[in-house]
């Protein structure tokens, strides 16, 4: 199917055809006819599945055919949890609708607000924000919504992890109750249920593979390897000619600037990419990835949704997440857009609970490998890579998540009876 077929205006096509783009994906061929019927739309899908085309083509497309109407209002609102997301999102709008005269302003934190409202005091149809930033704005720049038509809240899980619900309820107060609302995200929790029953009027749902599947593109596997080992293993493996572009996470800030020094200390091109970075870091880090000019970029969850890096060889999880659904978005980093990728996790003995825990939400039982030649008994004494295991009782996470595969409510009761501990009776007086 072309993407002709959708009826997009002739300059929407051409801007289509000199991205590169021969045919939709399937998140896109089932999500497109509906949002160009205007229709409210949940789209769950993979990451590196296209979803951002699906929902910024249909909405070109409305923009560009009712121009005349109101040209100085806010008519496109899309909210995104991170600032990378929201440029990542504001570039797309821009190559997409290069042969448009569409107005887009990207409105984030962490920089100097003057420009981002001097911007949006010009006037624009589109703005992709964060929003924390968005609100601040709201209550001071008094931003009109009249004229709004759209509504997409990119990543919706995210934002409600990231505890952005408070926020996003006071943006959705200030906006038009008659409105498009299109909500797109790689899982589909009951927090995320409940926001569409609330934002949203009668939704049409586009869901592509399971909910809880990592991309079918990407081999994953495990090594089973000693905390205080893994820096060495993670160079052993990154001298492998395949290890081109790799993309490692950990869990905490400060974990991410002691592998960084390690690996610059052993002669490996490498940046590093967290909340503590300033802005302009960040996006050197980014880009000089992006480009190739380094070999390895080590980053927190900052970067395991929506973000869009070509060529990814590898994504390692030096570190392996604590909740499950985020090892489904980094491993999507890789094996994007139909192309292959690998997901390496490592896990030492004391997290074998929490990779149970993994193999469960996802349904399936990863490779274990070991690499040829590599001693995972040695002793390196002192090493600053070690960090203690993330404090969690797995046991209870494991019956959680057993209870629900079965279909059963994980209360505190029924959690502690497929534990096989005692239950006390209730008291019923």
């Amino acid at each position: 199917m072309p993407f002709s077929h959708f009826g997009f205006r002739e300059e929407i096509l051409r801007a289509v055809q000199k991205a590169g783009y021969t045919r939709p994906t399937q998140v896109q061929a089932a999500a497109i006819p509906k949002g160009m019927a205007g229709n409210d739309l949940i789209a769950i899908a993979q990451t590196g599945t296209g979803k951002t085309a699906a929902f910024v083509l249909p909405m070109l497309h409305r923009l560009s055919e009712k121009r005349a109407e109101k040209p100085r209002g806010v008519r496109a609102l899309i909210l995104a949890p991170t600032r990378e997301l929201a440029l990542q999102i504001m570039e797309n709008i821009r190559t997409y609708g290069q042969f448009l005269r569409v107005r887009v302003a990207a409105i984030y934190g962490g920089v100097d607000e003057d420009e981002q409202i001097a911007i949006l005091k010009k006037g624009v149809e589109i703005i992709v924000a964060t929003p924390g930033r968005l609100i601040d704005f709201i209550g001071r720049l008094k931003v009109d919504f009249e004229a709004l038509e759209t509504l997409v809240l990119d990543e919706a899980d995210r934002m409600l992890h990231m505890g952005f619900l408070p926020d996003i309820e006071m943006i959705v107060e200030n906006l038009p109750k008659r409105r498009q609302t299109l909500m797109l995200s790689a899982t589909f929790p009951k927090e995320v249920e409940s926001l569409a029953r609330r934002f949203q009027y009668q939704p049409a749902m586009v869901q592509i593979g399971r909910r809880s599947n990592p991309a079918d593109t990407v081999a994953q596997c495990v090594y089973e390897v000693q905390g205080h080992l893994k820096g060495l293993l993670l160079l052993e493996l990154l001298k492998q000619p395949k290890f081109k572009r790799v993309l490692v996470f950990v869990r905490m800030k400060d974990g991410a600037d002691r592998l960084t020094d390690f690996l610059k200390s052993s002669q490996v091109d490498v940046v590093k990419l967290h909340s503590s970075r300033t802005q302009e870091q960040r996006m050197k880090a980014l880009q000089d990835f992006k480009d190739g000019k380094v070999q390895v970029m080590v980053a927190t969850d900052i970067v395991a949704r929506g973000i869009d890096i070509e060529g990814v060889t590898q994504v390692v999880n030096y570190d392996l997440p604590v909740n499950p659904e985020d090892y489904v978005h980094r491993i999507g980093r890789t094996g994007r857009a139909e192309a292959e990728g690998e997901a390496i996790s490592f896990v030492p003995r004391g997290e074998l609970n929490l990779l149970n825990i993994l193999e469960l939400f996802i349904g399936q039982r990863l490779d274990r490998k070991k690499l040829r030649g590599f001693d995972y008994h040695q002793v390196v004494p002192q090493s600053p890579l070690t960090e203690k295991p993330a404090k969690r009782d797995w046991r209870k996470r494991t019956r959680e998540m057993e209870l629900k595969r079965e279909g059963k409510k994980p209360t505190p009761r029924a959690v502690k009876k497929a534990a096989g501990k005692p239950v006390p009776k209730r008291d019923r007086s």
